[in-house]
């Protein structure tokens, strides 16, 4: 007679069977709903020029979208939903005292599903980047009441792995154990959250799960704010009186040093200078004297009349001498929020212009410092 033994040489014996039964009604009966959102891979990179961002030829979800830094940003997903029943144990989110201060923790679930129903209804298991969403979890009275829909759970699948208790005595694992977290509005899941229609066709599911206008809101009131208690860079002297000064030699070959108006040469003029230092040029007349801007200057100016030629870039205030137009300072304080300002600062980043390369190809002269500083290969 030969020995009892649950292990069968790596057959699924009867007994596999038999237990793999049993746990699968196990789910069916005590499991939870889920939807499954399965992962395909990313969308092809038709234009991509980058080496570290290949065009793949078949899509898959092995494939990875950019080497260099190891994500896959537009991912695509199956237009199909599967359903399928998952455990997991439900806990309250306290707050974390192991460490210093005190932390909520963030939600992060384990949940285990059969792996053979696995198979059947998705084709493999689920893997890192599938998305779950949890029925159970649908909150029906929220606490916006213009809500066209019940507010739905997305969760994200970070890890995979089988589960230490899904082993029976014959040695073979029935359970699939995954790490999900809460999935949150961003790039990798707008195939899933622009696509999904709540109420009306205009009321996407992103629009209601997503924190983004609220973000938005809140920055643009604190970049107001902002701009009202230091509206631009560097410092403020259009306040501050400048004492009017001439520094020169008069006709007797005697230093001029005046408070006031002086006659040089039969000519009378006030010549107030400008506060020098770091970022203080502001493109204004000292003392409140009258300014005019323009891209060229007037043909019969006066002595002392101040002009602001905005074609330059930065642009630059000058002063008419009597003889020439002599430079006072450069419009240096910009505002502090990104925009079309008239500096240097501004035209580098939001540089707009394009270029034709020695290729034919036409590209921007704006350029990331991961572009600028990348190594070339010698050729």
């Amino acid at each position: 007679m030969a020995r009892l033994s649950l292990w069968k040489d790596g057959r699924h014996s009867n007994d596999y069977k038999f237990f793999d039964r049993r746990i699968s009604e196990m789910f069916t009966m005590g499991g939870t709903g889920i939807i499954i959102h399965k992962y395909l891979g990313t969308n092809q990179q038709t234009d991509s020029t980058d080496l570290t961002q290949p065009n793949y030829t078949n899509q898959s979800e092995k494939n990875i979208q950019d080497l260099l830094f190891v994500e896959n940003r537009d991912r695509k997903y199956d237009p199909d939903v599967y359903k399928m029943r998952g455990i997991y144990t439900r806990a309250d989110q306290d707050f974390d005292l192991s460490q210093f201060g005190l932390f909520l923790q963030t939600g992060t679930l384990f949940m285990t599903f059969h792996i053979n129903d696995m198979m059947d209804t998705v084709g493999r298991k689920l893997m890192a980047g599938d998305v779950l969403e949890l029925e159970h979890l649908k909150d029906y009275n929220a606490l916006d009441q213009d809500v066209p829909a019940a507010l739905k759970r997305y969760y994200v699948i970070a890890d995979a792995s089988l589960a230490a208790e899904g082993f029976t005595p014959t040695w073979w694992p029935h359970l699939w154990r995954v790490k999900i977290n809460p999935l949150v509005d961003s790039q990798e899941y707008k195939d899933i959250l622009n696509t999904i229609v709540e109420g009306t066709a205009s009321t996407t599911t992103a629009s209601i799960m997503s924190n983004y206008g609220v973000y938005m809101n809140i920055n643009a009131a604190v970049v107001a704010q902002a701009e009202v208690d230091v509206p631009k860079s560097g410092y403020d002297t259009s306040k501050m009186y400048l004492r009017p000064e001439y520094q020169g030699t008069n006709a007797d070959n005697t230093d001029v040093t005046a408070d006031g108006n002086v006659t040089v040469d039969n000519t009378t003029i006030s010549s107030e200078t400008k506060i020098k230092g770091y970022l203080v040029g502001d493109g204004l007349a000292p003392n409140g004297l009258p300014l005019v801007a323009g891209i060229e200057f007037p043909n019969l100016p006066s002595t002392g009349d101040y002009y602001l030629r905005t074609d330059y870039l930065p642009n630059r205030l000058f002063r008419y001498n009597g003889k020439r137009w002599s430079m006072v300072e450069d419009l240096l304080r910009a505002n502090i929020t990104p925009g079309s300002n008239n500096t240097v600062k501004g035209s580098f980043v939001n540089n707009t212009k394009t270029f034709t390369n020695l290729e034919g190809q036409v590209e921007s002269e704006r350029q990331s410092l991961s572009q600028a500083l990348k190594i070339q290969a010698d050729n």
